[in-house]
């Protein structure tokens, strides 16, 4: 990809519902979502990328940053290839990344940060229960375990955090993530909408005149 795509990034700590909006916002023309975990889950973990995740993941910390970048780059690049991603007709909506700072940066040479959605959650035992839930639900046992959960947050307060500091206050939309997935939509769709219909809505009606 020679330049770089409008993107949204879905911002918050883990089991603020990013995974969750994210799909949801896939299924709606004109977003393609693409979550990093999901791509990192895919791994064979009998390959050195594999290994080098499960490695970090199983005691709850953060992948490197060459190989997280180069896994997203890999994938983007075979979406786009195939034709399921179109870049000049759908907003990037990202999850999962970028999870620090040195992230946000190497990132910037490949997307047009448009929106950042950021999933607030206060309340801790909400998560908690949240993870839980999703645990038994997906079959992901690191997630039912509480010290894995405990370090995850403690990951993202010292290093993922900080990634909102690296973008322009003016593009940060904060939504309550304390609600149903639909109540969280429409606070969601609230800040992507207009994007949208800022870079696309006039190509949309010339095609459909």
């Amino acid at each position: 990809m020679a330049e770089r795509v409008p993107a949204a990034l879905l911002f918050g700590a883990p089991g603020a519902g990013k995974g969750t909006q994210g799909k949801i916002l896939g299924q709606v023309p004109g977003f393609y979502h693409l979550s990093c975990g999901e791509v990192f889950r895919t791994l064979d973990i009998h390959s050195d990328l594999g290994r080098t995740f499960y490695e970090y993941s199983s005691k709850g910390e953060l992948v490197p940053d060459d190989v997280t970048v180069a896994m997203w780059k890999e994938n983007l690049h075979a979406q786009v290839t195939l034709s399921i991603y179109k870049p000049h007709a759908e907003i990037l909506v990202l999850d999962g990344i970028p999870r620090n700072v040195k992230q946000a940066e190497l990132l910037e040479e490949h997307i047009d940060v448009k929106a950042i959605v950021h999933l607030v959650c206060r309340d801790m035992s909400a998560m908690l229960m949240r993870l839980r839930k999703r645990a038994l639900r997906e079959n992901r046992a690191d997630d039912a375990r509480e010290e894995v959960i405990r370090r995850r947050w403690e990951v993202y307060e010292h290093e993922t955090r900080p990634v909102l500091d690296f973008y322009s206050p003016d593009l940060i939309h904060e939504v309550d993530a304390i609600g149903t997935p639909v109540q969280v939509l429409i606070h969601t769709m609230e800040a992507l909408a207009p994007i949208h219909d800022e870079l696309f809505g006039q190509q949309e009606m010339s095609g459909a005149l």
